[in-house]
């Protein structure tokens, strides 16, 4: 089992599918957190009228409201993502990219020590399908860039989580599949990546480490901490 953590956690994207699950993980285990969100109430409606406290509002798009969100925190878990097929919505650069990379630097440069990122399965591929909404794999690749960049450093770690196509199963009915290098395809529940972003925070073998991660068979598990054992 992995350490309890002691820190404060920013969960970015706290109000989307994936980082409702963050939340709740996070609560769970007991681990103090801040939720970085556009509207306080829907938060509340999420979860309790006791989040409020623990929201920041804003948007990833604003500085002002990006530095506000980060200070005093310890560990960052960014789970924003452009919404790519609304022509109304910031395009995947303005979100996957810069959106990504201000916060990383406004988050080191108040001291946050860790950085864990929900990036995607296939953005070294620059053929894959989901390329003609905007670019988007591109764009989330140059965020992981950019994340790598600035906390590839001494006293500092970076998690970049690459999943496979998202569903909204419930957690741990699935052995999971760890494997760097972009090679793997499938499909993962929400609920694994947010259990796997929040035992990054305390897993050893996953600072400084990029991964994609899929759902294998079906088989009960009890914990998935021992997952990160395919990254040693």
């Amino acid at each position: 089992m992995y350490m309890n953590y002691s820190g404060t956690v920013l969960v970015a994207g706290a109000t989307g599918r994936t980082g409702q699950r963050i939340v709740k993980s996070l609560q769970l285990r007991g681990i103090a957190y801040r939720l970085f969100v556009r509207s306080r109430e829907k938060a509340c409606s999420l979860f309790d009228d006791t989040v409020a406290e623990q929201c920041v509002t804003g948007s990833a798009e604003s500085p002002d409201d990006v530095r506000r969100a980060v200070e005093g925190i310890d560990a960052v878990i960014c789970a924003i993502g452009g919404a790519v097929t609304d022509p109304q919505a910031a395009p995947p650069s303005a979100i996957d990219r810069d959106a990504v990379i201000r916060l990383a630097s406004m988050a080191r440069q108040s001291g946050v020590k860790q950085f864990i990122l929900i990036s995607s399965l296939a953005v070294t591929k620059p053929d894959h399908p989901l390329n003609k909404y905007g670019r988007v794999l591109d764009m989330k690749l140059e965020g992981e860039n950019g994340v790598r960049e600035l906390f590839h450093k001494e006293g500092l770690g970076f998690t970049i989580i690459r999943p496979g196509g998202l569903l909204d199963g419930p957690p741990l009915q699935h052995r999971l599949l760890l494997d760097t290098g972009d090679r793997i395809t499938g499909s993962i529940d929400r609920s694994d990546v947010a259990e796997i972003a929040v035992l990054s925070l305390t897993a050893p073998s996953a600072w400084n480490r990029t991964f994609e991660l899929i759902r294998a068979e079906e088989a009960r598990q009890e914990s998935l901490d021992h997952f990160f054992g395919m990254l040693s």
